[in-house]
């Protein structure tokens, strides 16, 4: 036991035990609730709580967490005297909560935050978002539709406008969906209806359109690479209940986006519209690096980062998208090939931990912003599309390039760590 440890153990000493379980349990629901993945979670809950001189066994899910505690002050070997279950919905991330829950949990510990007080702001954090930051999230959902349109697929400029239109009508559904229960069952169907539907019809008698990349676009958001992505790294981890569920949820949405994409596509071929589906000229080069910025700037808003740390996700997501090109560029693949990707996931979590070591702060405001351009959601929708078609070889071909990007992202970041040792949990 070091000596802060023991310091720390005789000022908490003193204080209720319900008083800093209280603490510990606010503390680990806020972490959930603001996309902290199982691994990271369980470390962070564990290490407050020998802080505050108990040992907690930490079991944390995509919808539950327990929690056993014993009182160090009865003995290193002392019998769990409390286990608390918690049953929550999965989180989303949001970096400006996410780090303010850690900087309380931070000056609590050092005892510049009485632990009753500690507990008030954490329950403060979970106040419904305001009006402001509605609007912002929706504007992000089109934004980042747009940019991707522009960056990845080289649509032209009237897919662009269209997907980032369709885009922002996806996020006010899916905001909608987060106060709605019923709604929320079904959203992700719902918003892949409403995005082809209105591809085709604007297709069929406005201008001609690229459907499949106008939708899978405007979708992009929800597709779940993200949740594949962590599933991998928590599977690969050993936290296999936790990654099996994230696995399981994302291979659900997936399942619902691609359902809703081709019930559209049959309700418009039952009442007689028929899409002029075709490319029209795309976007020169040099948009790619405007539509880098703005993807840049959209997944700040999306991820809730704070102001201050608007330029950090900024430059994150620059570094991590130009690694993963030059890394696929000098193997002599596309931008998206699994060495790029490798490069992208191994230079963003060696910053990551640069940056939590540095600025004190988490390294989740570099890392979760700056992987989202690398993580291959779409190649999974593509593949679960295809198989639905019952086009079975692509599908599989599609499947198994999935599996290769997302095991060369989650190597990347764990030799990420190993290049540079996080000393922060988050």
């Amino acid at each position: 036991m070091s000596a802060a440890e023991a310091i720390d153990r005789q000022q908490f000493a003193t204080t209720a035990l319900t008083t800093r379980i209280a603490f510990v349990l606010e503390l680990a629901r806020r972490l959930h609730q603001y996309g902290t993945s199982a691994p990271r979670l369980e470390m962070a809950v564990a290490g407050a709580a020998q802080r505050l001189g108990m040992s907690a066994d930490v079991w944390s899910s995509p919808t539950a967490i327990i929690i056993s505690f014993a009182d160090l002050a009865q003995g290193e070997e002392g019998v769990a005297q409390t286990t608390q279950v918690m049953r929550l919905a999965p989180g989303e991330v949001n970096l400006e909560r996410l780090c303010q829950a850690d900087d309380i949990a931070d000056r609590a510990i050092a005892g510049e935050l009485g632990l009753r007080e500690g507990f008030r702001r954490l329950r403060e954090l979970g106040r419904p978002d305001t009006r402001r930051e509605k609007i912002g999230s929706i504007a992000s959902y089109g934004l980042s539709a747009a940019s991707i349109a522009a960056l990845f697929l080289h649509s032209a400029w009237v897919d662009l406008v269209v997907a980032g239109a369709i885009g922002a009508g996806i996020g006010w559904i899916t905001l909608l969906a987060g106060s709605r229960p019923r709604l929320a069952v079904a959203s992700d169907a719902i918003c892949a209806l409403v995005a082809t539907t209105v591809a085709i019809v604007v297709s069929a008698f406005v201008v001609p359109l690229s459907i499949k990349s106008v939708v899978l676009a405007s979708l992009i958001i929800l597709v779940p690479g993200m949740s594949l992505t962590n599933a991998v790294r928590e599977i690969s981890s050993g936290h296999l209940v936790s990654g099996m569920a994230r696995m399981g949820g994302a291979m659900s949405t997936l399942l619902k986006l691609t359902f809703g994409t081709i019930a559209a596509t049959q309700l418009c071929a039952a009442v007689g519209i028929a899409a002029r589906d075709f490319a029209l000229p795309a976007l020169p080069v040099w948009t790619d690096y405007p539509a880098l910025l703005v993807a840049a700037v959209a997944f700040a808003i999306l991820f809730r980062a704070a102001r201050r740390d608007w330029p950090v996700v900024i430059v994150a997501v620059v570094v991590g998208y130009l690694a993963t090109r030059w890394g696929g560029a000098i193997s002599g693949s596309l931008p998206g090939a699994p060495v790029g990707v490798f490069l992208g996931g191994l230079l963003l979590g060696a910053l990551a931990n640069v940056y939590a070591r540095f600025a004190h702060r988490p390294g989740a405001v570099v890392r979760e912003p700056g992987i989202l351009l690398l993580v291959p959601g779409s190649v999974g929708f593509r593949s679960v599309s295809l198989l639905l078609e019952r086009d079975t070889t692509p599908s599989l071909d599609t499947g198994l390039l999935l599996v290769t990007l997302l095991v060369s992202l989650v190597a990347g970041l764990m030799f990420g760590d190993l290049l540079v040792s996080p000393r922060r949990s988050l």
